[in-house]
């Protein structure tokens, strides 16, 4: 994109979220002339339909809830203005540290995965003593992050919004998670949504992270342009082959970082991260720990290794990591009942790894949601043997509905009559106790957005809370170690 020189520029921010402010903020303190658009925020210079809005303007910065298809956004990129996402304002706008360079990034994505990931890669960078920062798509705006120079790295999680409108980006090392579809409704099909995920891989300089078990994050390690030297570097569950990191009796295994690239013996020998044991506080009411928090943490693992991690630091920080609300969070017991909130499980594929932690037939399963253009059909079929009964929420349940039909048609089903969502979760866990027998989970798994019912997927997991503590007999399981 070549040098972009912001003081005195005529920059348009689109978007006043958090991220939108952070640009704005930052772009103010390098001398831009600022101008802000949104149809929400009452504090916006602008709304987006305002003759003129691109007259004279020299940049765009895109907050990621505007999609590439909105008419200004579009228009901006006919007319050869620059859109930059909030993202690359944060790359080009890096300051440096006492030393004169600059925090390398750890870059993570994927449709499912990601915070947790991040996470875990910011716990074991601490546990190696080096100053981190998580941030991104959950947390601190990238572009405030990237004003401080006392940071020694950045453990960043990126979005497909993100990406798409990011050009320069080199991260020192960077992992596509998994591909499912997802939002579909913003990209439009899921090889443009794949090819926004792949973004991450550009310029990559020590390692492009991705899962064996998942060919397509393959061949986009294999179509991107990365740095000299930057090499392919596989996570599996199973037995790791060379230049991978996988999982042999247990253990947590090395063979990509653990020697020198000349070594002798090198193909011949692994070094030992960790043990499946040691993430034994992630797993589940039943003691099960789900396949993929421990396809995440090799993951995590994989990138503190190519940022020169020690094995040591990297089994200490998995310890250490304690997960954040709505992801698998048991927040009640009835009797022998558990109540497990996964709100963050906004998408099919993600209800589908929430309900594999499950033993068969032991999941009373809430679900429903705005689902973002997607089908459920191969995630019913697929989890069926996990349902005892379901209960579905939201203002269209359609189809969840037919999903069900034809694929766990002697699953009971009840439906929340979306018409007085204030009290959606009181009537659907009181459906679902009914259903709930001794050992059995209650699981909020929505495979869906938030915003038909709910302010955002945080308020949806508290109003399921709330309502499983208000069930009588109910106590609370927060701080118990689950």
């Amino acid at each position: 994109m070549g040098s972009f020189e912001l003081a005195d520029a005529r920059v348009l921010v689109v978007g006043l979220g958090v991220s939108g402010r952070a640009a704005a903020e930052v772009l103010a303190s390098r001398g831009a002339r600022v101008t802000t658009v949104d149809d929400a925020a009452p504090d916006a210079d602008h709304r987006s339909d305002a003759d003129g809005l691109l007259d004279g303007v020299d940049l765009v910065v895109a907050s990621p809830g505007w999609a590439p298809h909105h008419p200004l956004l579009a228009a901006a990129v006919a007319a050869g203005v620059p859109v930059w996402s909030e993202v690359e304002l944060a790359w080009r706008t890096r300051v440096r540290r006492a030393d004169g360079t600059f925090a390398p990034w750890l870059a993570v994505t994927g449709t499912n995965g990601k915070t947790t990931t991040v996470g875990m890669l910011d716990a074991i960078l601490g546990a190696a003593g080096l100053r981190s920062q998580a941030v991104g798509n959950v947390g601190t705006p990238v572009v405030a992050a990237v004003q401080d120079p006392a940071t020694d790295v950045l453990a960043v999680e990126l979005s497909s919004f993100q990406l798409h409108f990011t050009h320069s980006m080199a991260p020192r090392a960077a992992a596509v998670l998994n591909i499912a579809p997802d939002h579909l409704d913003w990209h439009g099909s899921i090889e443009e949504y794949a090819a926004a995920k792949g973004r991450i891989f550009e310029r990559v300089e020590v390692a492009c992270v991705y899962s064996v078990a998942d060919p397509r994050t393959r061949s986009l390690v294999e179509d991107a342009e990365v740095g000299e030297g930057a090499r392919a570097v596989g996570i599996t569950l199973g037995t790791p082959g060379p230049g991978e990191l996988g999982v042999i009796d247990g253990l947590l295994v090395d063979r990509s970082f653990h020697a020198a690239l000349d070594a002798p013996g090198r193909h011949d020998s692994a070094a030992e991260l960790g043990a499946l044991a040691d993430l034994a506080h992630l797993a589940g009411p039943d003691g099960r720990l789900a396949p993929h928090v421990a396809s995440n943490a090799l993951a995590a693992a994989a990138l503190a290794r190519a940022h020169g991690v020690s094995a040591t630091a990297v089994r200490e920080g998995l310890r250490a990591y304690a997960p954040g609300a709505h992801r698998i969070e048991t927040v009640a017991r009835l009797g022998e009942v558990a109540f497990v909130d996964d709100s963050k499980a906004t998408n099919a594929h993600a209800a589908a790894a929430s309900l594999a932690a499950f033993a068969p037939g032991s999941v009373v399963w809430v679900a429903g949601g705005l689902a973002k253009g997607a089908d459920f059909d191969e995630l019913v079929a697929s989890r069926r043997d996990r349902l005892r009964a379901v209960v579905l929420i939201g203002v269209d349940a359609s189809g969840l509905t037919a999903a069900l039909a034809r694929h766990a048609a002697d699953v009971p089903v009840t439906r929340i009559d979306p018409g007085e969502t204030g009290e959606v979760m009181d009537r659907a866990l009181d459906a679902a106790r009914r259903y709930a027998q001794e050992g059995d989970t209650v699981l909020l798994a929505p495979a869906g957005a938030s915003m038909d019912q709910f302010r955002s997927y945080a308020h949806r997991g508290e109003e399921f809370a709330r309502a499983a503590l208000a069930l009588p007999g109910a106590r609370s399981t927060r701080g118990d170690g689950r």
